[in-house]
């Protein structure tokens, strides 16, 4: 069961198909793309003598030499290592030698960074598009190495926003369950026509390239290299069929640009990776129509815990489609789902506790760490640390992180419930809440709040609260900035604000 035999099938049946493209130009079909990646597998075991099993860095931004690194890799039955390329080089540094990967590939900007910072066990470093590259590329092709469902495939390292990343060990069988899960929960429409990376494919948009490889869809890539919104529309307007996973932040930015251009080529966006808010969810509807599905998921159980898909988003007639639209849906096809308590107890209908998960999408284990292993997979259930709750209709509904609960007079706070109720406001634009320690309270609510212009007033907001939500759950401060911090995913950076905050007050004394 090795991944890469989708590309070689593509690249057999459908080879004429368009397969890598930059902006509206076709550079590859899939005939092309497969037997690059069969040459690169066959460069990296008989030039550099890799061995199945061994790691392979991927310190690449997006490029239309991704895919063929990414599945030449392994077809010759590698570990491939992707990492976010806007890390820092002390990031890079601590994933290529944690994962033990002994080659990687970079790209022109990174080259630099990696060399400065290679060390045992990496032994080769290899320009993407440079001449040793193109050596690979003479190679002959090498058939596709058999691979078992439980080996290896992707290391996928966290963002590490609480401490170092760990590396959630992917098989083969997490990625192809990943895959069929992309089918019955996400995406169930025809044609596949395209898919747009406009995110990082280290992390969410290449895990959703997969399944278009198996449809040999053609894989786009904008030409400025980055994320801008007129680019983005252009895009949809040359490419029919078209779908692309973006970060909430991503699709706000959409949403908000000013220039009303035809959508009628978008199939879907698939959203996740943090919370996209009902206002915004509404927005988005009203601007390209009900093209959006939603999933939830981890590194450790890659893009698949659960899924909002495009019918439940279309489905305004229902009695409860605003709490649906607030929720992440319900759980995807091979997985189970379940809601315990600090014990491990299974909680019913309505009581919030830990999301828990099971099944062939769940990761193997962290690379090289089996105690965070065995206490994140105790019991055969992936802990997830977040905080939800289901309705009697199977939809599950975040809280919040466990570790960003607010327990404030000896009652839990969901900072989630607090936001959305501030983001309805019409003078806010974003919001992000957080628990400041309190000696008599144990926490008290902040709110840190993007506004629209400066005339939007503490007292107002605090007005607004008391009109929506109980007393007691209500900021006790608002405190006013120019921008919420992000990490490289678009995810608000809560650590950042919380010591932000703690500076804050002891300023004041």
């Amino acid at each position: 069961m090795n991944i890469a035999n989708h590309l070689v099938r593509a690249g057999a049946a459908r080879g004429d198909r368009p397969a890598v493209a930059l902006g509206g130009n076709v550079l590859l079909r899939y005939a092309q793309l497969a037997d690059r990646a069969a040459r690169i597998a066959g460069g990296l075991i008989g030039i550099y003598g890799l061995q199945p099993g061994d790691r392979v860095g991927l310190a690449m931004k997006n490029c239309p030499e991704y895919l063929e690194v990414l599945y030449g890799c392994w077809h010759a039955g590698l570990i491939a290592v992707p990492i976010n390329a806007k890390l820092h080089s002390r990031e890079f540094a601590f994933i290529l030698e944690n994962s033990g990967a002994r080659l990687c590939f970079a790209t022109s900007d990174l080259v630099e960074t990696v060399a400065g910072i290679a060390q045992p066990p990496l032994e080769r470093l290899i320009e993407v598009g440079g001449g040793e590259y193109g050596q690979l590329l003479s190679v002959d092709a090498i058939p596709c190495m058999a691979r078992a469902p439980e080996d290896g495939a992707w290391l996928f390292y966290t963002s590490g926003t609480t401490g170092r990343p760990k590396g959630a060990e992917l098989s083969h069988r997490n990625l192809l369950a990943m895959i069929f899960c992309y089918f019955a929960d996400m995406d169930q429409g025809t044609p596949w026509d395209a898919i747009l990376h406009a995110a990082p494919i280290s992390h969410g948009s290449g895990l959703y390239g997969l399944a278009h490889v198996t449809q040999a869809s053609c894989h786009v890539l904008p030409e400025s290299g980055g994320f801008h919104p007129e680019e983005i529309y252009r895009i949809i307007g040359h490419w029919p069929g078209l779908s692309f996973f973006a970060a909430p932040t991503m699709v706000k930015r959409l949403i908000d640009h000013p220039e009303d251009m035809d959508t009628s080529n978008l199939k879907q966006i698939n959203y996740g990776g943090g919370p996209m808010y009902v206002a915004d969810s509404r927005a988005g509807i009203e601007r390209f129509g009900p093209k959006f599905a939603q999933l939830y998921g981890q590194g450790e159980s890659p893009m698949t815990i659960t899924a909002l898909s495009q019918q439940v988003h279309a489905d305004m007639a229902h009695p409860r489609w605003l709490e649906r639209l607030g929720s992440v849906g319900t759980a995807q096809s091979v997985v189970e789902v379940r809601i315990a308590d600090t014990e491990d107890n299974f909680l019913p209908v309505g009581e919030v506790g830990e999301i828990q998960v099971r099944g062939d999408a769940v990761m193997n284990g962290y690379w090289g760490n089996p105690d965070a292993t065995a206490e994140t997979l105790r019991g055969g259930w992936l802990h997830t640390g977040d905080m939800g709750a289901f309705d009697a209709e199977g939809f599950l509904t975040l809280k919040d992180r466990s570790k960003d609960m607010i327990i404030s007079g000896g009652t839990n706070i969901y900072p989630r419930e607090v936001e959305e109720t501030l983001l309805r406001h019409p003078g806010v634009t974003e919001v992000s809440v957080i628990g400041r320690p309190d000696p008599e309270w144990g926490e008290v609510v902040v709110a840190f709040v993007v506004a629209v212009d400066d005339g939007v007033q503490a007292a107002a907001l605090d007005a607004y609260c008391l009109e929506n939500i109980a007393r007691f759950k209500r900021p006790k401060e608002y405190r006013f900035v120019a921008e919420l911090p992000k990490n490289n995913y678009g995810k608000v950076l809560k650590t950042e604000l919380r010591e932000a905050d703690s500076k804050a007050m002891k300023s004041n004394g």
